[in-house]
């Protein structure tokens, strides 16, 4: 199944979600139809010009999710809270498991709204995500921030379109779940929405600010197709590390260009980027995949186990060992 969507001041997600699949809507809410699946997509209009869309639901059909890009920029930022997560009893298959990791792990994406972009999801897995919609000038008034710079700058006082990526952490994973758990019965539900979403953005943009200071190059839809090809290859096989020069051939992008809009939009070197979601596999494959500590190391390309002990230690606090019997 496939749902395109055109952003704009006054476009309600629920609505016309709602339409597309005749699916009835209750106060900014609906339900899936068995015939779908089960779970649910819920609006939070938290002022003029802040709203949150929660999405949680798995589906009978893979699911194609297309936001078209509008041919005005409508000054509208886009920031969507990936949570997805694989059940550990979801499939006995390892590697659709894995497969499903490397599209669909926990991220946070800012953009601009002039973005056209696409998710995919399969059928059958767990899709948990949360998307603020919000005017550059609301967001400007909650920040409350003069002088700005780097990614900020651009986000706050840029003409342009902008992309960021950021890594999710366990306060946000925390918060997302806590706004997925609010009782709309109770009399100070809508509070209690303003609230988090508000920490949601205060977490997201703590984050930002610790980029620094530098200068940031535009960046064009093209550019965003590349780094997200660039990003594929990189997942595609976490067992060899990333040759810059193949990457870079690969993408039609200069090295230099490419290290500096990657390093932009990620927050990272293209290697740190490569460390870190290797070991956030590692993770997967112990905790949730059956994998044990020689196969997830040999998996993700180790030929020296404790070396790999060592990078699971530093990265997670805990040895691979005790990582996968933690709570």
């Amino acid at each position: 199944m496939t749902f395109e969507f055109l952003v704009h001041p006054e476009f309600n997600f629920v609505k016309s979600f709602g339409e597309n699949f005749t699916i009835p809507v209750f106060k900014d809410g609906l339900k899936m139809p068995a015939s779908m699946g089960k779970g649910y997509i819920k609006q939070i209009d938290v002022q003029a010009g802040l709203k949150l869309v929660l999405h949680h639901y798995t589906l009978k059909q893979d699911f194609h999710l297309k936001r078209k890009a509008p041919e005005g920029n409508y000054d509208l930022i886009s920031i969507v809270f990936n949570s997805n997560e694989i059940p550990t009893n979801a499939t006995p298959d390892r590697q659709s498991a894995i497969q499903f990791l490397k599209n669909n792990g926990s991220s946070i994406q800012i953009a601009s709204s002039a973005l056209g972009t696409e998710t995919f999801f399969p059928a059958g897995s767990e899709v948990n995500f949360g998307v603020i919609g919000i005017k550059r000038q609301v967001l400007c008034s909650l920040l409350r921030i003069d002088q700005v710079s780097g990614p900020l700058e651009t986000i706050l006082r840029g003409d342009g379109l902008f992309f960021y990526h950021e890594k999710m952490n366990p306060e946000v994973q925390r918060t997302l779940k806590q706004l997925s758990e609010i009782n709309d019965q109770n009399k100070l539900s809508d509070l209690y929405y303003d609230i988090k979403v508000h920490e949601l953005i205060y977490l997201l943009f703590d984050k930002l600010l610790a980029r620094g200071i530098e200068k940031q190059s535009p960046i064009n839809k093209s550019d965003v197709d590349k780094l997200s090809a660039i990003r594929t290859a990189i997942l595609a096989d976490l067992s060899l590390p990333p040759k810059l020069n193949s990457l870079a051939k690969m993408a039609g992008m200069s090295e230099t260009k490419m290290k500096q809009l990657f390093k932009q939009t990620f927050g990272d070197t293209i290697y740190n980027y490569y460390q870190n979601e290797r070991m956030r596999e590692a993770g997967f494959l112990l905790k949730h995949a059956g994998y044990s500590v020689s196969e997830a190391g040999y998996q993700l390309g180790f030929s020296n186990l404790s070396h790999f002990s060592r990078l699971f230690e530093k990265h997670y606090g805990l040895t691979p060992k005790k990582y996968t019997t933690a709570g």
